[in-house]
């Protein structure tokens, strides 16, 4: 029997906290401190997460929306006979509820009472030092790359594998318990107040239902094998957002003794389920399916018990599943998920799914185990690396995640995970023109479905007004900007509060109708998705030339002296968006010529003839930006910042249109010399220089390494998933060991400092992050990808 997780696997042990982990850099961003594990739950599902203290912490089950707070009765519970009985969280309510039940005891710094391990989308907890039995926890997901059924599943599998190393016999029972928590994820405030925090963000407050369970009830349910619990509301209606069923499942075996209680007050001490389960490890056989009365709250629970003699191991699975089908935007906009296509759209489907997981849970994770194993088995890959490379890909679960049901414009559904939980909005073009590999290399439907999204939306307008974020940080008067100009590329795919996909550029930060990078993403991401998926789907440029051609059109407008590229405005007016640019940038620049190359190879692809005036442009601009970039900008080490500032910073991801460039085989934007140099240049003045390599890549410092302002933000931040990228570059280039070096360093301040599966934007010298849960961290996954020539990942690697 397997109890361990792959070395790989991050370990914590159970309970024991950080001496001084990472805090927010500004009050107002999120920081709901280190106790993280990875998120259980489909993909757009809704997902919830339980913590290495053995809490359930993350509640993501409303779509885009966050609440974070442990509910004590979600918990399990064993007993053992000689030993006792504990409740398998290392904190106690501090409510004062469930005051009777003993809870488990956390490890210290001299001893340890278990191990939290995690390897996503598989976790695992193992208890030591306080049972006399092995006891371990492996629980997981059916996330499985290329399958876009299984992997929308909202259901958590609980594999409990015990034994008995003792000489006599053991009789142990495992509980479960959880309260009914329908109707409860869903935002009471319909239509809440946007306004901008400090950081110039535009915000809202969400106020889940939480403990509003009148008309709740639950009942016993049983199939062929399992037995379990129905955790259900009264209801004559469809469902609304929140509304829908929980469901708790064991299977039966010889040997089991299944207990049940259907109904028990999750607000008192908790002596009424605990007092016999402490005692001998039953629960009261109470049955009750009465709808709980205004100002009553409910929660069942179901035991299993058996004698194991010595030397004996068994297993024993547990399923959760829930079934909260609909997805509501602003009051009235309404989505089903993508998992209903599957079971149906009523709500009453819990059950059904409860048993699939309990039916089908052994080849799920077999299959996640056959995924995994190939890259696992890499001796030229380090462990620190595979345990980012699998955890960072917990965002597309529980990053605020969107996955609708299929329809005949979006045969698997359309898909969106937010920029992050402070700047919640989808899909960020500029962000994932990073953070996406990770899902382009294993769910490239879902991935092509995104770019589609923004294909259909760059000719749209908007033009409501609002004022800018930016301008109030800086003290000045914001001018009032339209949301939306038809053909400009939006920077995002809109908000959990408006109308998703259908309302974009919802970030008021800066007026993202003027940015200089997002039509150039949107292009390169295009010509990307084709190329790396095979090269084979014609269809899918077709679907997004015009939008490219728009995009295109729409960016040259700002080449205000006709000289080829666009020029930068003064205003920060790209990803790096607290950043002033002047004139041609070496960023903005190097994105244009690779975009531009795209753009003539779709043309290649869809054989538009050599008449054509889009693709007769498109070389026209180019031949022009080719002749200018390199002579304008190039200063014999580096590529400067931009043509109108002169500032001399070594920006670190100045070449990332040469990356794309390299990376998509279009000829390149910088000459392997200049690259070269470049790239000694960034890893001197940006790592090397900055406090020795501890932290990673600064965004940009002067070359001797000291900053231009030493109270700058953006250039002095550490930006995880920008670092991945320009490792990934630096591996293109050649330079393996520096690509790891910076990668694995980053991985080790993430999951050193308590930011495991909230991974933010930025990190700081000073021990603080912005922006947690953020997208752009997945680009890990294109290090992988030019390590493997982006091989399929469910093969064996090259």
């Amino acid at each position: 029997m397997t109890y361990e997780l792959p070395a790989a696997a991050w370990r914590r042990p159970l309970g024991l906290g950080w001496e001084k982990p990472y805090t927010v850099r500004y009050a107002s961003n999120l920081d709901d401190g280190p106790w993280h594990g990875a998120p259980l739950g489909g993909f757009g599902a809704g997902c919830w997460g339980r913590s290495p203290r053995g809490d359930v912490t993350l509640w993501h089950l409303d779509g885009g929306e966050h609440w974070y707070g442990s509910i004590p009765a979600c918990q399990f519970a064993v007993y053992e006979s000689g030993t006792g009985a504990y409740a398998l969280s290392t904190e106690a309510p501090s409510d004062g509820s469930l005051s009777s039940w003993n809870w488990y005891p956390a490890s210290t710094a001299e001893r340890s009472t278990g191990e939290y391990s995690a390897l996503y989308p598989r976790s695992q907890f193992s208890y030591q030092q306080v049972f006399e039995a092995e006891i371990h926890c492996r629980q997981f997901s059916p996330i499985l790359p290329h399958d876009y059924q299984a992997t929308s599943y909202p259901t958590a599998i609980f594999r409990w594998q015990l034994h008995n190393p003792s000489d006599r016999p053991l009789t142990i029972s495992i509980l479960l318990s959880w309260e009914n928590l329908c109707g409860w994820f869903t935002n009471t405030n319909k239509a809440p107040e946007v306004v901008y925090r400090d950081d110039g963000s535009p915000v809202y407050d969400y106020v889940p239902a939480l403990g509003q369970s009148v008309g709740n009830l639950n009942q016993r349910i049983a199939g062929e094998g399992w037995q379990g619990l129905l955790l259900d509301q009264t209801r004559s209606q469809d469902p609304e957002e929140g509304d829908g069923q929980w469901a708790i499942a064991i299977a039966e075996a010889e040997g089991l003794e299944i207990f049940r209680c259907d109904r028990w007050d999750p607000t008192g001490d908790g002596s009424e389920l605990w007092q016999s389960f402490a005692l001998d490890g039953s629960i009261p056989d109470r049955q009750d399916s009465q709808p709980a009365a205004a100002g009553e709250r409910l929660a069942g629970a179901i035991a299993v018990r058996l004698t194991l003699q010595p030397g004996e191991s068994r297993e024993i699975p547990f399923s959760i599943a829930w079934d909260l089908p609909v997805t509501e935007f602003a009051a009235g906009v309404k989505a089903f998920r993508r998992y209903t296509d599957f079971f149906g759209r009523d709500g009453r489907n819990a059950a059904a799914i409860a048993a699939t997981g309990l039916k089908h849970y052994d080849e799920w994770e077999q299959a996640i185990a056959a995924w995994q194993q190939p890259i696992l088995d890499r001796d030229d890959l380090s462990d620190t690396f595979k345990l980012g490379l699998f955890n960072e890909l917990y965002d597309l679960c529980s990053g605020g995640s969107l996955w609708t049901a299929a329809s005949e414009a979006d045969p698997v559904g359309q898909f969106a995970v937010l920029e992050c939980l402070d700047y919640a909005w989808y899909e960020s073009l500029d962000v994932r023109l990073y953070g996406a590999f990770g899902l382009l290399m294993l769910w490239p439907e879902l991935e092509k479905a995104v770019m589609r999204a923004f294909a259909r939306a760059i000719p749209q307008a908007d033009d409501r007004t609002r004022v800018i974020g930016y301008w109030f940080t800086i003290g000045q008067e914001s001018p009032l900007a339209k949301r939306k100009l038809a053909n400009a590329t939006p920077h995002d795919l809109g908000a959990p509060n408006e109308s998703p996909w259908l309302q974009t550029n919802y970030t008021g930060y800066q007026d993202c109708n003027l940015w200089k990078d997002l039509g150039c993403d949107f292009v390169l991401q295009v010509w990307r998705d084709y190329q790396l998926t095979g090269s084979s789907d014609r269809g899918f440029l077709s679907d997004c030339w015009p939008a490219a051609v728009a995009a295109l059109r729409y960016l040259k407008d700002f080449d205000l002296d006709g000289d080829g590229i666009p020029e930068n405005s003064g205003a920060p007016d790209q990803t790096f968006d607290d950043w002033r640019l002047q004139g041609i940038s070496a960023y903005c620049g190097g994105l244009w010529i690779a975009a531009l190359e795209a753009a003539l190879a779709i043309a290649d692809v869809l054989e538009l003839s050599a008449e054509d005036r889009d693709r007769q442009d498109f070389q026209s601009w180019l031949a022009q930006a080719r002749s200018l970039y390199h002579d304008t900008l190039w200063n014999g080490r580096y590529y400067q910042l931009d043509s109108g500032s002169g500032s001399q910073v070594v920006m670190a991801d100045q070449l990332c249109g040469d990356f794309y460039s390299r990376l998509l085989q279009l000829p390149p934007v910088a000459p392997l010399e200049a690259a070269q140099s470049t790239a000694d240049m960034v890893y001197e003045a940006c790592f090397q220089k900055f406090h020795s390599g501890q932290f990673g890549l600064a965004n940009g410092l002067l070359p001797d390494g000291s900053p231009v302002d030493p109270k700058g933000t953006h250039p002095l931040e550490v930006w995880t998933g920008i670092n991945f990228g320009i490792a990934a570059y630096w591996l293109l280039l050649g330079h393996r060991d520096r690509c790891f070096e910076v990668t694995e360093t980053v991985i080790r301040q993430i999951y050193d400092n308590g930011l495991q599966f909230r991974t933010p934007e930025a990190i700081t010298a000073n021990a603080t992050f912005r922006a947690s849960h953020y997208l752009r961290p997945m680009a890990i996954w294109a290090v992988y990808g030019v390590l493997t020539n982006f091989s399929p990942v469910d093969q064996q690697p090259v």
